[in-house]
């Protein structure tokens, strides 16, 4: 082989050396990657009836707290409207224990001058002793019925006032069924699938629409054991969007979960030592700005 010949051959070699050397580092440029989730929430009926108006789309975004759908309340609100007059009858019927017991009362006051009278009279002979008696003992009896009058009248008022907070609380179970009715987001998010429209039945449980918080999305990705001592919860980590080619998204991630147990490597995701077979998962939390998508690949650098 001619010395010419030899150089070529070595020229040649160290540049496919380099070529592997840069794949092998452009490989293992981060130290973990997998797939973006969301948390994802089926949002159910909470009530029985037909499904009057239901305001959303896939792809749409929803807010917690504002009404998007609405179950038949009209047999509710009649049994509220029947409760309010049930309640109002129960409070016509409270009697005033004051204005009651003002005409004994009054007699009482009467009786009282007139034993004081009789007595002055008794004093200076006027009067006999079976007169103060027999005023004494009417004025025991006055007093004796405005005392079982008021326990009559107050117990009278108890017994209305318990049917009053008995109709009260059938007030607050109409009210919360009526609320319930009512179709909400429980968190600001995306739609991803609808599975009721207007006109239909709607039965407690019956999943009505599918919704996910997109603003705060998981890397879910997996890790080797000897990975674990560099990472802990709470952790800052920087993630990386993948969109195709060569175009990323760096974003600032926080690791929120460290699975307790190994599992073996899945097939779709690749960790920095292939040669591993069990890993562990995690998952990274990033704020999303809208480009991250559910389903998308990632990367993460600790």
């Amino acid at each position: 082989m001619s010395p010419m010949l030899k150089i070529s051959n070595t020229i040649l070699f160290a540049a496919v050396a380099a070529i592997a050397v840069s794949c092998a580092s452009e490989k293992y440029k981060y130290d973990a990657s997998g797939t973006f989730e969301s948390e994802e929430i089926i949002v159910s009926a909470e009530s029985n009836g037909k499904i009057t108006f239901l305001n959303i789309n896939e792809g749409d975004r929803l807010k917690t707290d504002t009404i998007y759908g609405m179950i038949d309340t009209v047999q509710l609100a009649l049994k509220e409207q029947q409760l309010q007059a049930s309640m109002k009858a129960l409070k016509g019927r409270i009697q005033d224990i004051g204005r009651q017991l003002d005409p004994l009362k009054e007699q009482l006051s009467k009786q009282t001058q007139e034993r004081d009278r009789i007595a002055r009279l008794l004093e200076g002979n006027a009067a006999n002793r079976k007169q103060l008696d027999d005023i004494t003992s009417a004025i025991a009896v006055l007093r004796k019925q405005i005392i079982a009058q008021q326990t009559a009248i107050s117990n009278a008022n108890t017994s209305i006032s318990g049917e009053i907070e008995a109709l009260k609380t059938q007030m607050l179970q109409i009210e919360d069924m009526i609320e319930k009715a009512k179709i909400k987001s429980p968190v600001d998010g995306t739609v991803l699938s609808k599975y009721s429209h207007k006109g239909e039945l709607a039965a407690a449980g019956k999943p009505l629409f599918k919704v996910a918080d997109t603003d705060n999305m998981f890397l879910h990705a997996y890790i080797t054991s000897a990975q674990l001592t560099q990472i802990k919860i709470g952790q800052e980590v920087k993630v990386y969007c993948d969109f195709g080619e060569k175009e990323q998204r760096e974003y600032k991630g926080v690791i929120t979960w460290i699975s307790d147990k190994a599992e073996f490597t899945p097939k779709t995701i690749q960790t920095k030592d292939e040669r591993a077979n069990l890993v562990y998962g995690i998952k990274i939390m990033i704020e999303n700005d809208g480009y991250a998508k559910i389903g998308m690949y990632g990367d993460v650098k600790f």
